[in-house]
């Protein structure tokens, strides 16, 4: 689904991405992890095509990029923000389209806000109307940077639970997230960043044992800290 062959990216004389080599396959859920300013954000854009950069990405599908700030337009309603761009740039009937926004909008429970503005919406029901607004354009990849970025737990679990819908319905996801019990629950596949490198790529439950010679010890270590888990007695879920 997605091959990533080499993939480097520089701003000037920074390297943000260096050599990144991975596979993603039909149906999988990765999600990829580091600490702040270790390129994960920069590698969905990549994978995107949002910027330029050396080296191949090889897609077999449209891929949907979630930005972590939503960028819903505020002077629309959440039913115009999700139909604009399949009747603009898709060129989708108009019935058809709010159509398929209503079966959509009722999966993920905000048929009722369908009137409303993002300014009238919480930050959960903002994030659900940006995953709505990309599956509207039939992406077969959906990339979504920090999906669940400074929301509280009852919100975070409204994203965690359309994340496990999609999931059944093996679209290919990757996630980026500092939230790594969000990324527990949801994920087949843990890709680690580190300063630009990819330095771990494991099944999530060999991630969260924890080898000791990872290069992911320190930061699980804090994860396990402040979440007061014993790191013998860590279990992973799947949902």
């Amino acid at each position: 689904m997605i091959t990533v062959k080499n993939l480097s990216k520089h701003y000037g004389p920074q390297q943000v991405l260096e050599d990144i080599n991975l596979e993603v396959k039909q149906g999988e859920v990765v999600g990829l992890v580091g600490h702040s300013g270790s390129g994960k954000s920069t590698l969905l854009r990549c994978l995107h095509g949002l910027i330029a950069h050396e080296g191949a990405i090889l897609r077999n599908g449209r891929t949907g990029l979630i930005f972590q700030q939503f960028h819903l337009f505020p002077h629309l309603s959440v039913l115009e923000n999700i139909t604009y761009a399949p009747i603009k740039v898709l060129h989708q009937n108009v019935i058809d389209s709010r159509e398929k926004a209503k079966s959509l909008l009722h999966r993920v429970k905000l048929w009722e806000k369908r009137d409303a503005f993002a300014h009238q919406l919480s930050g959960g029901q903002k994030q659900r109307v940006a995953i709505v607004r990309a599956l509207m354009m039939e992406p077969e990849i959906l990339l979504l940077d920090e999906p669940t970025s400074a929301l509280d737990p009852t919100l975070v679990q409204e994203v965690t639970n359309v994340v496990k819908e999609l999931k059944k319905e093996h679209l290919t996801l990757i996630i980026s997230s500092h939230e790594l019990s969000f990324l527990r629950q949801t994920v087949d596949r843990i890709l680690f960043l580190e300063k630009g490198h990819l330095v771990c790529d494991q099944d999530v439950q060999t991630f969260f044992k924890g080898d000791p010679e990872s290069k992911s010890k320190l930061f699980l270590s804090a994860f396990y800290k402040q979440n007061n888990f014993l790191h013998s007695n860590a279990e992973v879920t799947q949902g």
